[in-house]
């Protein structure tokens, strides 16, 4: 690589590649897993988001458990409920925890309506890809592919923002974004979508392309609202859980806006968005 491109790039092109490739390949042998496995670890994620949530609303990267309690607690149930018994379960935990979590914010004092949206938001996500994932026939060919997608919009917007720069994409609320990274993200989902036909073979190469090419918009979509949620309380991240990379709701802000509108358009087309 000459010189000049690597100084574009930067230094941590290397690593943060790797790290993609690192995060794919380490959910989905946890996906490929199943079950209550694949559930369990959406729960934790949720209960680790939900402490999240709470934290930047209350502008800062830590929360109490009193307040953080009824938003974890939601969201964990919605997950591991979604498993057991189908999404409308989990959304009757959503509701049952945003309006625990609603009544104990007046009690305190608190703006109730931050913790009702993020039952809503993260939790409606969290149970789309659970459900994804629940799919006996092609749920694991899904999550892998979709993962992989998500990951391709990361690392291919990076690098095409890196190289290009040009116009802003959102200069208020992420600065860093441009329009060019965000062609190079979908440019790049559209890619790995199509190879996707390789273990999806019903999908066909260019459906899977169209495809990965919507979840890219929708994954930076994601991205973009977590950012304006952090920088309307003045946060950089939402914690420190994961060293040197933020908190969790940092690494799957896209995943889970993807997992969302996969989720909806399946569920539209009788289950049958991938075939």
């Amino acid at each position: 690589m000459s010189g000049g491109l690597r100084e574009k790039l930067g230094a941590d092109l290397g690593a943060r590649a790797k790290s993609g490739v690192v995060l794919v390949a380490v959910a989905a042998l946890a996906l490929g897993l199943g079950g209550g496995t694949t559930a369990l670890l959406a729960a934790l994620a949720g209960a680790a988001m939900g402490w999240e949530w709470r934290g930047v609303s209350l502008g800062r990267q830590e929360s109490d458990g009193l307040s953080s309690a009824p938003l974890m607690a939601a969201l964990a149930g919605a997950a591991l409920a979604t498993w057991a018994s189908g999404p409308l379960a989990g959304v009757a935990l959503l509701i049952l925890g945003g309006g625990l979590g609603a009544f104990l914010d007046q009690r305190r004092g608190l703006d109730w309506r931050w913790g009702v949206l993020g039952a809503s938001a993260l939790g409606a996500a969290l149970c789309a890809f659970v459900w994804l994932r629940g799919d006996a026939v092609s749920g694991l060919r899904t999550a892998v592919w979709l993962i992989a997608v998500v990951a391709a919009t990361d690392i291919g917007a990076w690098a095409a923002g890196r190289l290009i720069g040009g116009p802003k994409l959102a200069p208020k609320i992420s600065p860093k974004k441009t329009w060019a990274g965000l062609a190079g993200g979908v440019t790049a989902a559209a890619v790995v979508g199509g190879l996707g036909a390789l273990w999806i073979p019903e999908g066909g190469a260019a459906g899977l392309a169209v495809f990965g090419a919507l979840l890219a918009v929708a994954a930076q979509g994601g991205d973009l609202a977590e950012s304006a949620f952090k920088r309307r309380f003045g946060v950089k991240d939402a914690s420190a859980l994961i060293p040197g990379h933020g908190g969790v709701m940092d690494r799957v802000d896209g995943l889970m806006a993807a997992s969302l509108v996969l989720a909806l358009i399946t569920a539209a087309l009788g289950g049958g968005a991938l075939s």
